[in-house]
């Protein structure tokens, strides 16, 4: 019996501020100065003032206009690798693992794992009256989380229910859904794959949705890599032939960059080291940076493949060092190395 493959992963940044040209940055980090709950390595939470007292001076150097031009410049090469990789696997169902922030769900019910099973999503843009709410500088970056219209994705229906019986199997408790709730679209980690990475509007969706935002219910991290070993594990006994791609999708630290945790948690996943990831404590993951747990599912989920780190970009907003750890990686079969040019240009494609 021929049964379906995992056979390409991918995890990628999202951040609104790999979509804003450079000049933009600034606006971004006047948002974090008026941000009292920054994530510090320590897992307390402090004023933006706090963070600058204890940040070093040689951050200053990363503030520069040439710094932030080519930074940005190096996350669209990365994008740009990325899409062309996921082009070039020829899958035909894309497993997005991904976090909501009040999207598809809100007070009546966040679940801590939810799949759906319906047979479309669609992405709703904002109407007039939420956009007038998001800051100008998240609103010039909206052309990389909706499209101008409702827009539809297809959902791999049978793959997922299938997926909701193997996991509800091995124990995980899960949310299902067959219908989107009424005046709510799919969240910005999701639409990311067709608006960014370009995937093919043919090309059917598995939605796995993660709370890694809101507390109480926030899976651990060594949760969420068993969780990846099981979606695994559920996709390999679906009767097809079916050639999946994995997606980690946002991450890594922000809106305190923390490279020495992102740089653990990258060479944890190059190595497949469940217990490395699993040891990262809950406290740290918290915040923007708690999306670093949809990467560590999908490392789960792609432990049988290699890991190619394209891009990591500290990406410096303030001398607070506020900002997004950008992150860009491949999981295949083959032993490429990265290859990302650094030559390409923006294009709001």
């Amino acid at each position: 019996m021929t049964l379906a493959e995992i056979v390409l992963g991918i995890g990628s940044s999202h951040t609104p501020q790999m979509s804003t040209s450079a000049e933009f940055w600034s606006e971004h980090a006047a948002r974090d100065r008026r941000n009292a709950g920054l994530l510090t390595a320590d897992g307390e939470r402090r004023t933006y003032d706090e963070v600058l007292a204890s940040a070093p001076r040689e951050l200053e150097l990363e503030l520069a206009p040439a710094v932030w031009t080519a930074k940005f410049e190096r996350a669209q090469a990365a994008v740009q690798t990325l899409a062309r990789r996921l082009d070039g696997a020829g899958t035909d169902v894309v497993v997005v693992i991904g976090d909501d922030q009040n999207e598809l769900f809100g007070a009546s019910g966040i679940p801590a794992i939810g799949l759906y099973l319906g047979e479309e999503l669609w992405d709703l843009p904002p109407d007039e009256e939420r956009l007038a709410r998001i800051p100008p500088d998240i609103r010039v970056a909206s052309w990389a989380a909706h499209a101008d219209a409702p827009d539809a994705y297809p959902v791999a229906s049978g793959l997922s229910a299938h997926v909701a019986a193997e996991l509800a199997a091995r124990d995980f408790d899960l949310t299902v859904m067959t219908e989107q709730p009424a005046g709510h679209g799919l969240g910005h980690a999701f639409t990311f794959v067709r608006r960014r990475l370009q995937l093919a509007t043919g090309v059917p969706v598995l939605p796995v949705l993660l709370n890694t935002y809101y507390p109480p219910n926030v899976p651990s991290a060594g949760r969420c890599y068993a969780l990846g070993e099981a979606l695994r594990d559920a996709i390999g006994s679906w009767p097809g032939n079916e050639r999946v791609a994995v997606i980690a999708s946002g991450g890594l630290s922000h809106f305190v960059v923390l490279e020495e945790l992102d740089r653990t948690v990258l060479d944890a996943l190059r190595r497949h080291d469940r217990e490395r990831l699993a040891a990262i404590p809950r406290e740290v993951l918290r915040s923007g940076t708690s999306e670093t747990l949809n990467w560590i599912a999908a490392g789960g989920a792609l432990a049988h493949l290699e890991m190619e780190l394209v891009d990591y970009i500290p990406a410096y907003r303030s001398a607070a060092g506020t900002g997004v750890g950008m992150a860009f990686a491949v999981w295949d079969g083959s032993d490429r190395s990265a290859a990302s040019s650094r030559t390409a240009t923006f294009t709001h494609a």
